[in-house]
Parts: C-alpha cells; sequence; structure tokens
C-alpha cells in the first residue's frame, strides 16, 4: 500500500462530507462563534485517539497471533460492510445528546470522526507494515486535515451543496471504498494461497 492510497483510504472512512449534517445538527443550539473552535477541539481529541490507535494497534494483533492474510480478509470484509453503509443509508443515526451544552469528545470527536471504522483501518493499514509507521501516521494524518477543512467550513458546503448533494458525495465515496474493500480481500487470499 502506497501513502496516497492510505491517505485516500483513511479519508473516504473519515467520511467528512457524510458528517456534515451531524456535525450541524449536534451544534445548531451552539452560538455561531463558538462552533469552529468547537470543531478544532474536537478534530483534535480525533486525530489523537486515531494515532493511539495507529500505534498501539499492531500490538494487540500481535498478541492474538493474526497473521497478515487473515488482516486482510477480515479488513476486506470490515471495508464492505462500512461502504455498503455510505451507499445504502443515511448520513448516520442521530445520537441522544443534550444539544443545549457543548460537546465534549462524544459524538464529535467518538464515534463520528475517530469511530470504529476508522480506529478498524488505521490498525489495518499499520498492520500491513509496520517498518513504514511514519509513513502511515503522514497519511492519517494528511486524511484528518482535509477532513478537519471540510468540517470547519461545514455550513458554507451545507449551503453549497445541500443535503442531497453531501449524501450524492457520500454515496459516490463508499462506491471508492467497495473497491478498495473488494481488492484488501482478494489480497488477503492470496496471501494465505486459497485464492493464486
Amino acid at each position: 500500500m502506497s501513502f496516497i492510497s492510505a491517505l485516500v483510504l483513511i479519508f473516504i472512512v473519515l467520511d467528512p462530507l457524510g458528517n456534515v449534517p451531524m456535525f450541524l445538527f449536534v451544534l445548531q443550539n451552539i452560538p455561531p462563534e463558538r462552533r469552529k473552535a468547537i470543531i478544532i477541539r474536537e478534530s483534535f481529541f480525533a486525530l489523537i485517539i486515531l494515532m493511539i490507535f495507529l500505534f498501539t494497534g499492531r500490538y494487540i494483533l500481535d498478541s492474538l497471533h493474526v497473521t497478515e492474510s487473515s488482516l486482510g480478509i477480515a479488513g476486506g470484509v470490515i471495508l464492505m460492510l462500512i461502504a455498503i453503509r455510505m451507499i445504502f443509508s443515511s448520513s448516520g443515526e442521530v445520537f441522544n445528546v443534550e444539544r443545549e451544552s457543548e460537546p465534549l469528545i462524544f459524538p464529535l470527536a467518538v464515534p463520528l470522526t475517530a469511530g470504529p471504522a476508522a480506529m478498524t483501518t488505521v490498525i489495518l493499514i499499520m498492520g500491513k507494515d509496520p517498518s513504514r509507521w511514519w509513513v502511515w501516521a503522514l497519511a492519517l494524518f494528511c486524511a484528518w486535515l482535509i477532513s478537519s477543512v471540510i468540517l470547519f467550513f461545514s455550513s458554507n458546503l451545507n449551503r453549497l451543496l445541500g443535503t442531497k448533494g453531501l449524501l450524492a458525495c457520500e454515496r459516490l465515496m463508499g462506491m471508492l471504498l467497495t473497491a478498495v474493500a473488494v481488492q484488501m480481500f482478494i489480497d488477503g487470499l492470496r496471501q494465505s494461497k486459497i485464492l493464486l
């Protein structure tokens, strides 16, 4: 896996366009002058959490004796499920939070940004080649930065694209993720000698 493919994969799984409506919903009762500061703070929390999973995930896998081939197969299945959700469902469930108070970590940082899909993806990427940890860390940082910029301008983006436009973008990213999931699954089968 290259730097670009890792960056694109992480960006797709972070799903910033799909998260825009949820961010706007959670922050709708927050004064407009505070919203951008909250988005920046929550984005940094998400980055810290994902970096922790990036660097500790491989030790968890090693302790479980998970092979690279089984990691590829499992990763393909997980990403396929995420892609199906992106293509065939709406932009996410509405979390039961008190919208009058400022959110802290939940739900913006976790699970909307650093959700189970993103955590699993960074573990899978690091598991592929731990010696290139700096490449994966840089890919995560760049994908997070692009995602954070999109979320920072979520109000403007919502006005520009509208709900249907954002949903169309999310479904397009789901289609791309489907192709990545299939390739990861095939690579895992080849490594396990099931598929020649």
